[in-house]
């Protein structure tokens, strides 16, 4: 199975005619209407987009599989994926955030912190959870001044730790 890149989920019906309102993960919430083709997590077949428009938080769609309102509320809270390989390459230092998840986290002088366990924005900007070799997971946010460079290739990102950006 291809490494799957969530971009967006079923947030519910739209109208009564099976419209279905997608929230997108994606910077242009329309290119899951390009994607066409989304998958569910284990690689089945999720929905089959035919059309869509923007809409507040995402888009709403028209999808093969679904002809009634009552099919889009059904499908609420379904998760959907392309594979990574639909995905254009980022350019030189750039990078998908789904990259980060994984990587190895320490100091600016080597000192290991942990590994990014995940990247979530809860509405101030992104934050990775940071899970230490030992102990509780902790959050830093994702800017220049917490987090100076991030290596992809060496598979690491370089942090200064909370109580040092005080």
């Amino acid at each position: 199975m291809p490494d799957l890149i969530l971009v967006g989920r079923v947030a519910g019906a739209f109208g009564v005619k099976g419209e279905v309102r997608l929230t997108a993960y994606t910077a242009d919430p329309m290119a899951l209407v390009a994607y066409r083709d989304l998958q569910r997590e284990d690689g089945s077949a999720g929905l089959t987009l035919s059309g869509g428009r923007p809409a507040k938080g995402g888009v709403v769609v028209r999808a093969r599989e679904v002809e009634t309102r009552e099919q889009a509320e059904a499908l609420r809270g379904l998760r959907l994926y392309i594979p990574r390989d639909r995905l254009p390459e980022p350019e030189a230092d750039e990078f998908y955030v789904t990259d980060l998840v994984g990587l190895a986290v320490e100091t600016p002088d080597g000192e290991p912190l942990g590994r990014v366990k995940d990247v979530r924005d809860f509405g101030a900007g992104d934050l990775l959870e940071i899970e230490p070799p030992t102990g509780p997971s902790w959050w830093l946010p994702f800017t220049r001044a917490a987090v100076p460079e991030v290596r992809i290739a060496e598979r690491k990102v370089v942090a200064i730790k909370p109580d040092e950006t005080e």
